[in-house]
């Protein structure tokens, strides 16, 4: 299908009718991929164990398809789960918290973790990367399954969570590549004011800044957009334009985040080392 005749309107409703546990039970990483996906004809309506069989009835009505029973090769469908950590066994490995989806795990670097037990979707993306399993998974539903196990309001919540911490994933990476262009600038402006006297001084000073320069250029690759009218300067330029660059990222100015606070802009450079849910995150349910 070409994106010309890719139908935006109905990925949204398919996207609407899953439950947003971005599980990727469905061989998908997310609802919305496995949505678009749909859309494509590239996946079938049954391929999300979290919604069960009225999902899968929600997601053949939009497409006008039969119903058919889950593919149990995603999975099968069960109660709500939410994810428990043995906090006696935890050692603050953040592997946990880099797997959840909706920033529902709360810990730091070599401390204990603890999940939010509110936002948890169930997905237990989070059991398979700890390294002393101290991750289960615990029914809260009773008999209820599917979407009896799972309110549209939660759905929607969840929603947010997760566009809320693919955001701040962008952010922390654009602010982390801005810190190591500001670090590798310093780097270029102590070479050039080194005075070479020596032959063999002078070719250290030109490979140092050869090097240096590459990695300024790498860094430059990975930014985007690129800003205007940089294509051809000087080296030592080029170490101002990308010192500029970083405190713009450290305001919170830089691409694509024109919109956030100072404030909102530290938060996101601490939540690298740790998650934090306070003041720059959605309120819980």
């Amino acid at each position: 299908m070409s994106p010309e005749n890719f139908d935006s309107t109905l990925a949204d409703a398919l996207e609407q009718a899953l439950p947003q546990t971005q599980c990727t039970k469905c061989g998908f990483n997310g609802c919305r991929p496995y949505a678009e996906a749909m859309v494509r004809g590239e996946a079938d309506c049954n391929q999300c164990p979290p919604g069960g069989a009225e999902g899968v009835a929600r997601l053949a009505h939009l497409l006008q398809r039969p119903i058919k029973p889950l593919n149990p090769a995603n999975g099968v469908e069960k109660p709500r789960a939410i994810a428990i950590i043995d906090e006696a066994h935890c050692i603050g490995c953040t592997l946990c918290i880099q797997a959840c989806p909706v920033d529902a795990i709360v810990g730091a670097a070599k401390q204990m973790h603890t999940i939010l037990p509110d936002w948890c979707t169930g997905c237990d993306l989070c059991v398979a990367p700890c390294p002393v399993d101290c991750i289960r998974m615990e029914d809260i539903t009773g008999d209820r399954t599917g979407w009896a196990a799972w309110t549209q309001a939660q759905a929607d919540e969840a929603r947010r969570r997760y566009q809320f911490r693919q955001q701040r994933l962008v952010r922390e990476a654009r602010e982390n590549e801005a810190r190591l262009a500001a670090k590798a600038a310093a780097k270029l402006a102590a070479v050039n004011a080194e005075t070479p006297v020596s032959t063999e001084e002078q070719a250290a000073q030109a490979r140092k800044r050869a090097i240096i320069e590459a990695a300024i250029a790498r860094a430059r690759a990975r930014q985007a957009p690129t800003p205007r009218n940089t294509e051809n300067v000087s080296a030592a330029v080029q170490a101002q334009i990308d010192a500029a660059e970083a405190r713009r990222a450290r305001l919170g100015l830089s691409d694509g985040n024109a919109h956030d606070s100072p404030d909102s802009a530290s938060d996101g450079t601490r939540n690298h080392a740790r998650h934090d849910t306070s003041s720059n995150e959605p309120d819980a349910p």
